[in-house]
């Protein structure tokens, strides 16, 4: 898709971020708490080995910390330091901005339209499973 081949190059060059950290800080962002591996893996659809890979380098930047849950310290949740927090948020508000140049040309029904096809889309793919 042109939208997230462009999102992908901007990311890189302004922030030299990859678009799966993005995704991470993202997910992370909306869960102060943090969340665990199995979390991330089921939020973002991808496997969890590439979830160990992307938050292992967020770590070593020091965006992300890990920490064990509870008493079973077998469970890792991550989440966001306060460098990670503002790093995600000056990235964010620079998507958004970009997201809103691309789509100037539509009108707010197109939108709306682009936006529940995407929703039926994403609940399809969670539904069927492979």
């Amino acid at each position: 898709m042109v939208v997230e081949k462009r999102v992908r190059q901007r990311l890189v060059d302004d922030f030299d971020m990859t678009l799966p950290r993005f995704d991470v800080l993202s997910a992370l962002d909306r869960s102060p708490e943090g969340l665990t591996m199995g979390e991330l893996s089921e939020l973002l659809l991808v496997s969890n080995g590439n979830i160990t890979q992307i938050v292992a380098r967020l770590i070593d930047d020091g965006l992300v910390l890990r920490l064990a849950d509870g008493p079973d310290r077998r469970v890792i949740r991550v989440r966001l330091t306060d460098r990670g927090r503002a790093t995600f948020a000056a990235a964010a508000e620079r998507h958004e901005g970009w997201i809103d140049h691309m789509m100037r040309d539509l009108v707010d029904d197109e939108i709306e339209s682009l936006l529940a096809s995407l929703d039926s889309v994403r609940a399809s793919i969670e539904r069927n499973r492979i």
